[in-house]
């Protein structure tokens, strides 16, 4: 390979890297817009059961996206930061979009007919479990004990939450209340989401692509 094959490859691996992480940057920015409005849209966006049994229907997708206040967002995002540096690189552009949006979808319906007690939901903690399981699915056969170890650590968490509660210290955090189920919804969603995509994803060769 000749000196510029080298610096192009470079440049093409330099660029794959950098739009890795368009998915969290978007996911991000919509939450940073969410908050711009103050409490009034939080009232407005936030998951409520009664609202949306009355038609806001959009309540199902926004809700993740809208925070109890700056600190509850800036938690959310250095986890989203957290999780795409850990699984990032699971999955093409596109199949993380199919991920998030399919989690949202399985996440909303755990709530609803799952949890019919839970009046209103606000932020990214399911979606953030959710993206986490999901690629660890699908780093399963390429890094299989890294894999293994952080879903263990994974399920340790969740198992705690059902069991004892929220994390000490995460509701002070937060500025709020720890919807546990959520989180535990979300591992499922991300299992579920990892396999129909990653199945989908090798199927179209989606995998690895630069979309």
């Amino acid at each position: 390979m000749s000196l510029s094959q080298s610096s192009d490859a470079a440049n093409r691996s330099i660029l794959r890297r950098s739009t890795g992480w368009l998915v969290p940057l978007g996911l991000a920015a919509v939450s940073l817009m969410s908050l711009l409005p103050g409490a009034s849209a939080q009232q407005l966006l936030r998951y409520h059961r009664a609202d949306i049994a009355a038609g806001e229907f959009w309540r199902l997708a926004t809700g993740h996206f809208v925070h109890l206040g700056t600190t509850h967002l800036l938690l959310n995002i250095a986890g989203l930061a957290i999780v795409w540096f850990l699984i990032g690189t699971g999955y093409s552009q596109l199949s993380w979009v199919l991920v998030t949006v399919s989690s949202v979808v399985l996440i909303d319906l755990g709530f609803w007919f799952l949890a019919p007690a839970l009046q209103w939901y606000v932020g990214m903690s399911g979606l953030l479990h959710a993206l986490l399981v999901a690629g660890i699915v699908s780093r399963l056969r390429e890094a299989p004990v890294e894999s293994t170890a952080l879903g263990l650590v994974v399920a340790a968490k969740i198992t705690w939450e059902q069991v004892a509660g929220p994390l000490p210290g995460s509701e002070v955090s937060a500025g709020g209340p720890v919807v546990v189920d959520a989180h535990l919804y979300g591992a499922i969603a991300g299992i579920i989401a990892g396999i129909v995509v990653g199945r989908l994803s090798h199927l179209r060769g989606l995998r690895g692509a630069s979309i």
